[in-house]
């Protein structure tokens, strides 16, 4: 009988230390992140309320002007120090508070797309015909990213973590990529880690590197005639532009499957009737790496001399801007993963499926519904493809930890209508809100714990290895005048 109560009495120990020893090790949500989502709670009526403002101004790049003064006046209004016209771009500001390491970045986006302007209803139904809409999401973007840099500025404000919380308001990423001026200008300098999210179809971490991008344009100058009476006086520069983009979709054939090549025609002549002096077109080549874009782009800008020589015409090369591929940063990666697991999935009401299944209807997508798990922290493909972004600038300048919200339902085209749809509506508002607390609850992780900053630091710098950033940009101020 003592054999068997000691044996008993073993067993109870043993599984009282498996259970203190699983207890202990059950992710749990600290205290101060406890507060940090209680902040964006508090302030979520105000930030949705910013969010449908940015939402219905509708404004391009370098046009945003209330969507920015929204975001700077709420950033003061809730004693940050801002700073605005930064980088020569009057619609890009910083806002600041607090003083000493660790200085943490947050980046926030506010631009529209043209042409994409649409109701809140899940069928094609424009809002105000031909005008422009935010069909990447960008209303949410920076009013998520504010919301999470309030939350750091109150816990700092009340003494729970020390250091310095910057919001960067970033206008123009759509067409000029306003963040390559504002890392030019050295407002990134200092900075121990940056944070960025983007709307999307998914929720997870980002470590995909994306693609490294160049814009230029194309201009050929030749010799008006008239078309029929004189067409042998005419040197059209219309046919160089014919020619020139014929070279390019021939070229398709011998690059890599990596490689993408788009083309604007922005003026192809006036009237039929005369020969044109005038043509111009806007280009942009990617690639996953900024080394097999610039090997490209330099043969592109090779076959504008020769269409230039076949139409015996003048030809003008102008640099636009390019951009960088992604650095990725799996620790922070990790970070975020984890930080969404404790969040959980977000859930949808009976009329949100309904809507979300109603886009997918309309844009001939399977009728699945939103994304309502919480993702594992993928594998990073170096060959994944997708778009491109100016984040990848800042991303080789400063660690960058990156999320992705669902805002929008599964299989939705993007820079779309159905995400400007979705963006004004509650099934964006709920992504804005998760992603604003994922944000801050990240940014609570590298406050508090300086070896997961320096975990992340060290992966930036073992990533970047010997490379020198050099951003890819023309002498001067930002195009603010060009369309």
């Amino acid at each position: 009988m003592k054999f068997i109560t000691s044996v008993l009495f073993s067993v109870l120990i043993l599984s009282g230390v498996v259970f203190a020893q699983k207890k202990s090790t059950t992710p749990i949500i600290t205290p101060n992140k406890k507060l940090v989502i209680q902040s964006v709670d508090n302030h979520s009526a105000k930030l949705i309320e910013i969010s449908d403002k940015i939402w219905a101004a509708e404004e391009t790049a370098f046009n945003e002007v209330q969507s920015s003064k929204l975001l700077a006046d709420y950033a003061e209004a809730n004693g940050f120090k801002v700073e605005r016209g930064v980088a020569e771009m009057p619609t890009a500001f910083v806002a600041t508070y607090g003083s000493g390491s660790p200085v943490i970045g947050i980046l926030g986006e506010f631009d529209a797309l043209p042409g994409l302007s649409q109701n809140k209803v899940p069928t094609k139904s424009p809002l105000h015909e031909g005008k422009p809409g935010h069909g990447c999401g960008h209303n949410l973007f920076g009013t998520a990213s504010l919301g999470a840099a309030i939350s750091i500025k109150e816990m700092i404000e009340q003494g729970k973590i020390k250091g310095t919380i910057k919001f960067y308001g970033t206008p123009a990423e759509e067409k000029f990529f306003g963040k390559l001026w504002m890392v030019r200008a050295g407002l990134f300098n200092g900075v121990d880690a940056v944070m960025d999210w983007h709307p999307g179809a998914e929720t997870k971490a980002a470590v995909q590197t994306g693609l490294a991008l160049v814009d230029f344009i194309v201009e050929f100058n030749g010799q008006a005639a008239h078309a029929s009476a004189d067409p042998w006086n005419g040197r059209s520069a219309s046919d160089a532009l014919e020619l020139y983009t014929s070279g390019i979709n021939y070229l398709r054939e011998h690059i890599k499957p990596s490689v993408r090549i788009h083309y604007h025609i922005q003026d192809g002549g006036q009237v039929v009737n005369v020969v044109p002096d005038y043509s111009r077109l806007w280009v942009r080549v990617r690639d996953t790496k900024r080394e097999g874009m610039q090997e490209v782009y330099e043969r592109v800008k090779k076959m504008a001399e020769g269409a230039a020589i076949l139409a015996n015409v003048d030809y003008k090369i102008t640099l636009v801007s390019g951009v960088y591929e992604v650095l990725v940063n799996r620790t922070g990666g990790d970070f975020v993963t984890k930080n969404l697991g404790l969040l959980g999935p977000m859930s949808y009401t009976n009329d949100e499926v309904d809507f979300a299944k109603k886009i997918q209807e309309s844009t001939g997508k399977p009728q699945v519904g939103l994304h309502t798990v919480v993702e594992p922290l993928e594998a990073t493909d170096p060959n994944a493809g997708g778009g491109s972004t100016d984040v990848g600038d800042v991303s080789w300048v400063a660690p960058t930890i990156r999320l992705s919200v669902a805002t929008a339902p599964i299989g939705t085209p993007w820079h779309s209508w159905a995400v400007v749809a979705c963006g004004g509506m509650s099934i964006g508002h709920k992504g804005m809100l998760h992603a604003s607390k994922t944000l801050s609850m990240t940014m609570i992780d590298l406050f508090e714990d300086p070896k997961k900053l320096e975990a992340v630091k060290a992966e930036f710098k073992q990533r970047k290895g010997d490379a020198v950033y050099k951003g890819l940009l023309p002498e001067g101020p930002p195009p603010l005048d060009r369309k």
